[in-house]
């Protein structure tokens, strides 16, 4: 019982309350922050390729030689133009899956995307994500400009 007490005490005074824990924050919470239509401009980065074959945020295979991508704000199956604000290269890409909530980058691509916007040596990009919606984009832009 004098554990117990002392845990507690130790608890309260290092401010630990479980009221901490209510404002978690969820999914839908998240989403509010962002805007299903326009542009936004964060940090890119890519997939590690120890998730290669597992499942996504909404259910499909993740796979590294595909054009999608992760990002917290939007729904599943949006469609966006990543520009690679360096070098001005872009590509389209589909949202699949969800960052980690401690992440703060905009959004997160395959590595083939990552490469063809000239990023992967780098790690991370500066970038233009331009919301193109829910509809498919015709094949002619589903590869930008490439200088």
């Amino acid at each position: 019982m004098k554990t117990y007490f002392c845990c507690l005490l130790f608890a309260v005074l290092a401010g630990w309350s479980p009221a901490l824990f209510a404002g978690t924050t969820t999914d839908s919470t998240l989403r509010k922050n962002f805007s299903t239509s326009g542009t936004q401009y964060g940090i890119a980065s890519y997939y590690s390729n120890k998730f290669q074959g597992r499942p996504t945020a909404n259910g499909e295979l993740f796979d590294q030689n595909k054009m999608t991508c992760a990002h917290n704000g939007l729904p599943m199956g949006t469609w966006l133009r990543v520009t690679n604000l360096r070098n001005n290269r872009s590509v389209v890409v589909r949202v699949n899956d969800r960052l980690n909530y401690r992440n703060h980058r905009l959004v997160d691509l395959t590595r083939s995307a990552a490469a063809y916007l000239g990023y992967v040596k780098h790690g991370l990009a500066r970038v233009k994500v331009t919301v193109l919606g829910k509809k498919r984009p015709p094949e002619t832009e589903l590869l930008g400009k490439r200088q």
